[in-house]
């Protein structure tokens, strides 16, 4: 039997080793012209075309968590060309992440970099060479690299003229049902919220760590009894309170807990885990591939997230760890339009559950792309990340 050691380098280099597989495969279909149209004009001497600008997203409801409410948030849509073709890619960055997304001035900042660089590679298909420079411009900067990652993944996708889900070997009909988000507020306006989806949706997400958690499930199942996730978005401070809350939404039809408490606080977490009658999923306490190997035991499995991991390519390797560890897999997303949304499904049917609502909680969506459809993620058959922009 492997040792843990052992164990962790093999699952490590199963994941890294699945984005060359990745780069050679696409490069191989680029020399053979599978599917391209023959007929377009060759590329060849075309250098890539980074354009990008600010666009407040506009929530159609105030969102309140533990610790704030907000009724906007910032965000920077993001164009790649190459050869005429237009990849498309977006940052969001909600206030309360700011230290790991980055502001709208610094996305702003980080994007003119990659505009003034992106030039020096003539070939869209090196996309392991363009990523990895991308990443080094900066420490941070995550949902910015998120952008340019989504872009050059939705441009290559077109060029290959096949989607994402289809490039990664994935069946789109084993796409799972989204959870749609219910933010703390008034016993009154939780109650019209959940009448308002509870035909629409196959199970619910609920926000607690306030002073106010039973209630707001009380209310939410005064309604409903559909299954329900929740997020305690590192609200609960002491373990036996988390652990006594989590035996008491077992009874309640919850069926997973995100981040019970602060993501400082692992070894209490691992207790939690350990006793839990509920999967426990990591969310602040996971951002990047190499935060993934030490949460094993500590977690029951990750919440994946392209704004805070830098896109696509960073989120197919942390799935791909994340099974090699025995973990479970949850895709999410911020406050997004059908752009980041649609660019997170492509990773749905490989994964437990789904939290791909970030669209349906704006009101001014640039996109249109994935769908939900009865409660359940629907992938369009579009080329690379699946969207087009709305007339």
């Amino acid at each position: 039997m492997q040792n843990r050691r052992d164990f962790l380098k093999t699952a490590a280099f199963a994941a890294l080793g699945s984005g060359m597989v990745m780069n050679e495969a696409l490069a191989a279909e680029k020399k053979r012209g599978a599917w391209f149209n023959l007929n377009r004009k060759s590329g060849a001497g075309t250098q890539m075309k980074l354009r990008f600008f600010p666009y407040e997203l506009k929530l159609r409801h105030v969102f309140t968590v533990a610790t704030y409410s907000r009724s906007t948030t910032p965000d920077v849509q993001v164009e790649l060309e190459y050869d005429g073709v237009i990849g498309y890619g977006e940052a969001s960055m909600p206030p309360y992440l700011q230290k790991e997304l980055g502001t709208l001035d610094s996305v702003m900042a980080f994007l003119k970099k990659v505009q003034d660089t992106i030039g020096r590679f003539s070939d869209p298909f090196q996309m392991e060479d363009i990523l990895a420079y991308i990443d080094s411009l900066s420490e941070s900067d995550a949902a910015a690299k998120a952008a340019v990652d989504i872009a050059l993944h939705d441009l290559v996708g077109k060029l290959l003229q096949a989607p994402w889900y289809k490039i990664w070997g994935l069946d789109k009909e084993k796409a799972p049902s989204t959870t749609f988000t219910i933010g703390i507020d008034t016993p009154d306006v939780v109650r019209e919220k959940t009448k308002e989806c509870a035909d629409q949706f196959n199970i619910l997400k609920v926000k607690l760590g306030g002073d106010n958690d039973k209630e707001m499930i009380e209310t939410i199942r005064s309604v409903t009894s559909l299954p329900i996730a929740v997020d305690a978005n590192q609200g609960w401070t002491d373990r036996q309170h988390a652990l006594d809350e989590i035996h008491w939404l077992k009874e309640q039809g919850i069926v997973m807990v995100e981040q019970p408490m602060l993501k400082t606080q692992i070894d209490d977490i691992a207790w939690i885990t350990q006793q839990s009658p509920l999967p426990i999923f990591a969310d602040e306490g996971v951002q990047r591939l190499k935060d993934v190997p030490a949460l094993k035991g500590a977690y029951t499995g990750i919440n994946i997230k392209l704004m805070k991991c830098t896109g696509m390519r960073e989120a197919w390797k942390m799935l791909i760890l994340a099974r090699a560890l025995d973990m479970k897999v949850m895709v999410g997303c911020m406050t997004e339009t059908s752009c980041a949304c649609s660019a997170a499904a492509q990773l749905s049917p490989a994964v437990d559950f789904a939290d791909l609502d970030g669209n349906l909680l704006i009101a001014n969506d640039r996109f249109r792309g994935m769908e939900v459809v009865k409660g359940k993620i629907t992938l369009p058959d579009l080329p690379g990340i699946g969207v087009v922009i709305n007339n």
